[in-house]
């Protein structure tokens, strides 16, 4: 196994550590932008709950490769979404798989907020409504702080798994991290230096998460920690740095 050769192209697997970071990014956003509304819906039990629902139960109970495929491959077999506006986005592969990951995600991720807004104690609620908060107020100030709070760890998983899954885009021409591996592989015909590369990527990507999503959770959530985990957090031997002064 020639381990120089990775090495050579770095620039190649640079720009595809920027296209599947990129990817990941604006997928968990535009899945939150999707989710939010839904998971609201069903909190408020809202007579159009069923479609969020319904949204989520398909994106959920299908493979994302299908979902990449039906919309890659798929909505360009209609004469109507070729003649239309949105042609100019369906046509690229980036796009295809930007929707088709933010769909996804965003099935996961109304699931997450629902299970977050469901857990909110109810004392909460009701203290936001005696000091005279409006419905939107409790809402933006107490409800989804504090469910946000509580879905963090769950947050942390879906932004590694959505990394994970953005594989699926190196089946549509696009140049991700695997993308890069394989064209690797097959420029210099071998079978291991570009996988084991992108490999090393992926876990290093996924180090790097996990611990920016364990500092978060060590600033936000330090108030369920037990007694003798917040005495050594107080003592900074758990990175007391990253809670700085901040009030929770």
């Amino acid at each position: 196994m020639d381990l120089t050769l990775p090495l050579r192209h770095w620039e190649m697997f640079l720009h595809g550590v920027w296209v599947s970071v990129t990817l990941t990014l604006l997928s968990v956003v535009v899945g939150f932008a999707l989710a939010l509304p839904g998971a609201l819906a069903q909190q408020r039990r809202s007579r159009l709950a069923f479609l969020p629902r319904g949204y989520a139960y398909f994106f959920r109970g299908t493979p994302l490769l299908a979902q990449t495929f039906l919309i890659y491959y798929g909505l360009g077999q209609f004469e109507f979404v070729r003649e239309s506006w949105a042609w100019v986005f369906l046509k690229e592969a980036w796009w295809c798989a930007l929707i088709a990951f933010s769909l996804n995600s965003g099935a996961y991720q109304t699931e997450i907020l629902r299970g977050a807004f469901a857990m909110t104690p109810k004392g909460e609620l009701e203290g936001a409504k005696a000091l005279g908060m409006s419905e939107r107020q409790t809402t933006w100030l107490v409800l989804l702080p504090s469910s946000l709070r509580r879905a963090m760890p769950q947050y942390g998983n879906e932004v590694v798994f959505q990394l994970h899954s953005s594989v699926v885009a190196s089946v549509i021409t696009i140049q991700d991290i695997l993308g890069a591996g394989r064209t690797l592989n097959a420029r210099y015909y071998v079978a291991y230096e570009g996988f084991v590369t992108a490999a090393i990527l992926y876990m290093a990507l996924t180090f790097l998460l996990v611990g920016a999503f364990r500092l978060l959770e060590r600033r936000y959530l330090r108030h369920l920690l037990p007694p003798e985990e917040l005495k050594k957090l107080q003592k900074g031997a758990l990175g007391g740095a990253a809670f700085g002064s901040a009030r929770v």
